[in-house]
This record gives structure tokens, sequence and C-alpha cells, in this order.
């Protein structure tokens, strides 16, 4: 090839880089002396209607480039909203990519024989970005594993917890029982000790139907109906069984209301211990100035599990 053939071919590929080739202004037939001014060379329109497979595979790497900064935005946003710690930064690196790209289509203009360099560009960067993408993507699963398996591990741990004070509620109950009976038993069969004279008031019936019957005058001096008794009778049945020797060994509660510390009682008599009555006139008061009714401290009680 001819020094001046080799100029030509050299000035129309960089003029087809901005858009633009030369025109000669001398004959063709004397290019040792021609001079050359700039004027439109390549119409992409042309280039558009026939495409060959370098410019497809252009389109393609155009098309990938695209999907992979669509994943970029994807993963951030799906880490943002999951509000976990993936244990790196969520950050991707497109700058290579946007580069390449731009590169590639400002070379619209030029000879499909150009494309190829360019495209590899854009398929080396976009795989760069996918793999980053696909190490944001890892961590974020990994991060939603472990936090279901923390759940899944609390739910089991309260559940245990709950079974095993449901099962000492019940095995403290049977006690009771059989402690009443035995206590029954041994008064019906003459001698033994009368039952404590009560002081808090109540008829010394200290047995579930007697506390019952106590807890009802109450209700009635309180203005409250038999609804509110109801929820009374199902609230204090959940908790004691109505017995004022009930004790939770788990938590300290005691007696008929399951008062934390049983103590607290004491402000409605000194026999809270041993008089049903009494321990309901103080539950009734705590029912009333925390909860404002009885059914008030069931609905709480059934939505929470206590009152």
């Amino acid at each position: 090839m001819t020094t001046v053939g080799a100029l030509v071919l050299g000035v129309v590929a960089a003029a087809a880089l901005t858009g633009t080739a030369p025109a000669a202004t001398a004959s063709p037939a004397d290019l040792s002396t021609a001079t050359f001014s700039l004027a439109s060379s390549i119409t992409p329109t042309v280039l558009a209607a026939t495409p060959g497979p370098e410019k497809t595979e252009a389109r393609a790497a155009e098309t990938a480039a695209s999907t992979s900064i669509q994943a970029v935005a994807t993963v951030q946003s799906d880490i943002a909203a999951s509000g976990l710690d993936i244990g790196q930064p969520a950050t991707v690196d497109t700058t290579a990519l946007q580069q390449a790209t731009d590169r590639l289509e400002a070379a619209s203009v030029l000879p499909e024989t150009f494309l190829p360099a360019l495209s590899h560009d854009v398929a080396a960067a976009t795989v760069a970005v996918d793999q980053r993408v696909a190490e944001l993507r890892g961590g974020l699963d990994a991060a939603v594993a472990k936090k279901a398996e923390e759940e899944a591990a609390e739910k089991a741990r309260q559940e245990a917890e709950a079974a095993a004070a449901a099962k000492a509620a019940a095995d403290k109950a049977a006690a009771d029982k059989q402690a009443s009976s035995s206590s029954s038993s041994s008064n019906s069969g003459g001698g033994g000790s009368s039952a404590p004279i009560p002081t808090g008031g109540g008829s010394g019936d200290n047995s579930p139907a007697g506390a019952q019957a106590a807890a009802r005058d109450m209700l009635a001096s309180r203005g409250w109906g038999d609804d509110q008794m109801s929820c009374l009778v199902s609230l204090w049945n959940k908790e004691s069984g109505w017995n004022y020797k009930a004790y939770n060994s788990g938590s300290g509660a005691y007696g008929i209301p399951q008062a934390l510390p049983g103590s607290k009682m004491s402000s409605a008599g000194a026999d809270w211990q041993t008089n049903a009555a009494t321990q309901v006139s103080w539950g009734l008061g705590y029912i009333s100035g925390r909860y404002g009714t009885p059914c008030g401290a069931w609905g709480h009680s059934q939505s929470t599990g206590w009152y």
C-alpha cells in the first residue's frame, strides 16, 4: 500500500469515530496534492438497515450490559429493603462497563469491522459486573437464611418455656388438689383443727365456689353485672382455677388472682394467704385500676397470655 493510500484509510477511520469523513477538493487522480475538508461519510441508517454479524454482536453486548445494570439496581434495592447486614458493602463499580458501552454506542457510525474489539470490551466489563452482583445476591441469601434460622430457634425456645411453665402449673394444681382432698378426708373423720377465721371478709368458704360467691357480691357492689362475672370466672379459671393456694413455681405468683409477689395482697387484708375473699378483693382492685373491668382484663389475657 502506498503512503498516500495508508493516509487516506487512516483519515477515514479517524473521521468515522467522530461521525464525519473528509471530502477531497483536488482531483482523485492527484492524491499527493489533495486537501481535505470534513464531510459526512457513514450513514448509520444504512448500517442499521443491513446489519452484519459484527453489528449483531454489538447489539447483543449492549443488551447484556443493560441487563447487568438493571441487576445491580435490583440487588441493591433488595438488600436495602431487607435491612440485613450481608457482611460486605452493597456497592458495584459499573464505571468500566459504562465507559465501554459509551464507546460502543459512539462507534455506531463505523464500518462493522471496527466493532468486535469494542463489543469484546463491553462483554468483559459485563462479566465483571455480573460476578459482583452474584456475590451480593449470595450474601443477601445467606443473611436471609441466617435470620430465618434465628427466628425459628427463638420460637422453639419460647414454645419450650411455655410448655414447661404449663406443665409446672398443672403439676402444682394437681398437688394442691391432692393436698386439699387429703385435708378434707382428715377433717371429715373427726378431730383436727378448724380453719382460720378470716379477717378480710367473706363467708370463710375458701372453695372455688365460695370464692366465686364472694366475687359476685363484690362485683355487684361495684356496679358490675353478670357479663363481668363471666369474664372474671374465665380469667381466674385460667390463672389459678380459683384456688386460693395456687402457686406458680416458675414466676412466684400466688393465689386466685396470681399476685406477683403474693404479699401484695396484704393491702387487702392480713389473712391474704388463708382467705379467698381477701384475695378476690385485692384482685378486683388490681383489675379495676389497670384494666377498668374484668372483661378488659380478660381481653388482654386472651391477646397476650397474661394480665
